[in-house]
């Protein structure tokens, strides 16, 4: 069966193929369970047109899709195409006369939810209490995720409370929907309390939700609280994971308690922890970023030399590190050895790259890494030409830099400021003027360093007037705003 995946069969040898499956299952229904775990092998690995064709073939030996066929094709579509892609098979599926159940329309409104639209989840409740389909827990712990991503938390608790009020039985995913919204909209505090009291009420917190709290607290900077639920983890007899270890490690480097941060990660290898390369890519970014370079190649050294298999971000750290040392040629072959794994550079590798080629002085490559992510597609390089005109202005090349700045199609205020900062130490303060108020009115922020450089520079430029107009049209521009 195995070579059957790797080598799906053509049109001329399907009939074949199935009846060779239909011999190894022995036909009824072990064929059945056997079509039904190759479609959702092929849904899981996005081969979608597949999927459809081991459907059609399967009829063609007499096995019949069934409601879980059609739920495992409307996930699938959901996830990889789009809500209104999985609800046209559920069209299909009420013409080939199965009728969905609830899991049918907990995939799709997983589906709504994933785009965060709220009013089509509604339609599909409605639309379940019309067949008389009952919705359970994941109908609403799905809605209710959905109202958190929308940040309207209140409607999310609103949505918990119907649950309690129709009397459905609490999933301990309820509980962590639950306190992970809080969290992600600031609601730390409340996600605590809501912990301790389900704990008082006699609910035993998974290994889950205190990775979760912990996540929350280490992403509100209560880095010490965090550390205490590690404890208090671990004494309620759970086994931190490398999850766990690693949100407190990276909240410790945030919160700048390097020596705590690397207890956590010395621990870590102790229990084994340290299994891939993103624990130590961690520990090698904070030496990087606070100038500790030969530590940082220390542990650089070590995930090579230990032939870690290497995830996207773990690689970009590694490729940043070789950069900020102007190992060009070193990041090079990293990038050449990880192609040759199957490892595609995204726009953060090129990114990193443009800098360090521009912190060398060679524009030239570093322009042809931007005119391929345009013509790969990138969904935005923005962060990257900010990088490059970072480049030109630091080297002298302002007129350059400002070529490139005119041919954006989009600007953020990092893209300003760097012009602005790097005209007024040109002296040309008039041109750094008129892209200050273009920034302001566009509805961006600037840095007070920058609006004062360019208000000084034109008095003591001469230009007194000129820079009593720039602040009555700056103050114009805020109250326009609000």
């Amino acid at each position: 069966m195995k070579n059957a995946y790797h080598h799906y069969p053509n049109s001329e040898t399907e009939i074949h193929w199935y009846s060779v499956v239909l011999k190894f299952s022995g036909g009824g229904v072990a064929t059945g369970r056997v079509l039904l775990y190759i479609r959702a092998s092929l849904c899981k690995a996005k081969q979608l047109e597949k999927a459809e064709v081991v459907i059609v073939d399967g009829i063609r030996i007499g096995v019949q899709p069934d409601v879980v066929t059609y739920n495992t094709l409307i996930t699938a579509y959901c996830r990889f195409v789009g809500i209104d892609a999985g609800y046209s098979v559920l069209y299909r599926m009420k013409e080939a006369g199965i009728y969905p159940d609830t899991i049918t329309y907990n995939s799709l409104i997983a589906g709504a939810t994933r785009y965060c639209m709220i009013s089509r989840c509604f339609d599909l409740f409605e639309e379940m209490l019309e067949m008389s389909i009952l919705p359970d827990i994941w109908s609403y712990n799905t809605l209710m995720h959905c109202f958190f991503k929308l940040r309207k938390p209140d409607e999310a608790y609103r949505v918990f409370q119907d649950i309690l009020l129709k009397n459905i039985s609490v999933h301990p995913a309820t509980f962590n929907i639950l306190i992970n919204g809080l969290c992600m909209n600031g609601y730390t505090e409340n996600a605590l309390m809501l912990f301790r009291s389900i704990k008082r009420h006699g609910f035993i917190p998974q290994l889950a939700t205190y990775n979760i709290l912990i996540h929350g607290l280490c992403k509100s900077g209560r880095g010490k609280t965090a550390r205490e639920f590690l404890n208090e983890l671990v004494e309620s007899g759970h086994i931190p994971n490398a999850i766990t270890y690693t949100t407190v490690m990276k909240c410790c480097f945030k919160c700048e308690q390097f020596e705590e941060g690397l207890k956590i990660f010395a621990e870590m290898r102790r229990k084994g922890y340290t299994y891939d390369a993103f624990a130590y890519c961690t520990v090698a970014s904070m030496l990087l970023k606070t100038g500790k370079m030969n530590e940082a190649n220390e542990y650089l050294g070590y995930i090579i030399t230990n032939g870690f298999d290497l995830d996207m971000v773990s690689f970009n750290t590694i490729v940043n590190l070789y950069c900020k040392e102007g190992q060009l040629d070193n990041a090079y072959k990293l990038l050449h050895e990880a192609e040759k794994k199957g490892l595609e550079s995204d726009k953060y590798t090129h990114t990193i790259f443009i800098d360090g080629l521009c912190r060398t002085g060679n524009f030239k490559e570093a322009q042809q890494h931007l005119d391929y992510m345009s013509m790969m597609g990138f969904d935005s390089n923005l962060v990257a030409l900010n990088s490059f005109i970072n480049g030109l202005c630091k080297a002298g090349h302002l007129d350059h830099a400002l070529r490139m700045f005119e041919s954006m199609d989009a600007k953020d205020s990092i893209t300003y400021s760097t012009m602005v900062h790097s005209l007024c130490n040109a002296r040309r303060f008039r041109a750094a003027s008129k892209l200050l108020l273009s920034c302001i009115r566009g509805g961006m922020r600037i840095l007070k360093s920058d609006k004062r450089g360019v208000i000084d520079g034109l008095r003591g430029s001469g230009y007194s007037q000129e820079a009593k107009k720039i602040q009555s049209k700056i103050r114009l521009a805020k109250i326009l705003q609000n």
